[in-house]
């Protein structure tokens, strides 16, 4: 048997502490790359999150001071307008409610009735998903003539026709002498109904009593992407005075 001398075995003593260091030294190149990652994707994340709103004011910047009709795509973008007989004024029904609307999106109908509630505040004129009134509350707004314009999820996710939205309705102020200032911004989703028909994303409507008459209709017009000048069209066609309430706020 032969004895190991103590040079062979200083020799595997550092060749051990060899091992061991690279190791210390690649595990903690390992924990510095997996850190990298974690901050790089974060970045991301927190990149992306705000990019989205800073580009959307980027682009409704570039509306200030556009008049309607040159906000957003031109009216070729946009349908025929239809009709059809309305029902539902005076029709309320307790707050909380839930109304089966027919339409996508709805025009007319029974709705709810409560100060502050229905219909929804007319200084309000864009709403995201968050913060849009229940239907029962907006078709409160119809009947009093308001026009709505309602924007799908295709269209909720896609930056530049948001902020075209957002510059039509902020040009709809209150200083407008014409009360277009009757006019709302609404999202539609999949849990409000059908879908729009396809290819169409935006949706104007108009609940209208006939003059002269007890007859009602409710109008529609479907866009494949946001127009001012087919909004603008379709408000001068239904303005707010041939609703069934149109003096009320």
């Amino acid at each position: 048997m032969v004895k190991s001398t103590k040079s062979e075995k200083s020799d595997r003593r550092q060749v051990i502490d060899d091992i061991r260091r690279k190791q210390r030294s690649a595990d903690k190149r390992q924990g510095m790359a997996i850190v990298g990652v974690c901050v790089a994707v974060a970045l991301l994340i927190i990149g992306a999150a705000a990019y989205n709103p800073v580009k959307t004011a980027i682009q409704k910047a570039r509306y200030s001071g556009t008049p309607l009709d040159e906000i957003g795509a031109s009216a070729e973008v946009c349908g025929e307008i239809t009709e059809k007989s309305a029902t539902g004024s005076g029709e309320h029904v307790p707050t909380g409610t839930q109304v089966e609307y027919d339409d996508a999106p709805v025009a007319f109908g029974a709705h709810w009735n409560e100060a502050g509630v229905a219909p929804a505040p007319i200084t309000d004129r864009f709403y995201t998903k968050d913060s849009r009134p229940e239907l029962e509350s907006l078709v409160h707004n119809l009947e009093h003539g308001y026009s709505i314009l309602w924007y799908d999820e295709t269209i909720a996710d896609d930056s530049s026709q948001i902020a075209a939205i957002k510059a039509i309705a902020a040009s709809l102020d209150a200083s407008d002498t014409n009360q277009r200032l009757k006019f709302k911004a609404v999202p539609w989703t999949k849990a409000d109904g059908k879908a729009f028909p396809k290819g169409q994303h935006i949706a104007f409507t108009h609940w209208r009593l006939e003059p002269g008459t007890e007859e009602q209709y409710g109008a529609w017009q479907y866009c494949s992407e946001t127009s001012g000048e087919a909004l603008e069209s379709f408000m001068k066609k239904y303005p707010f005075t041939d609703s069934p309430e149109p003096y009320v706020p």
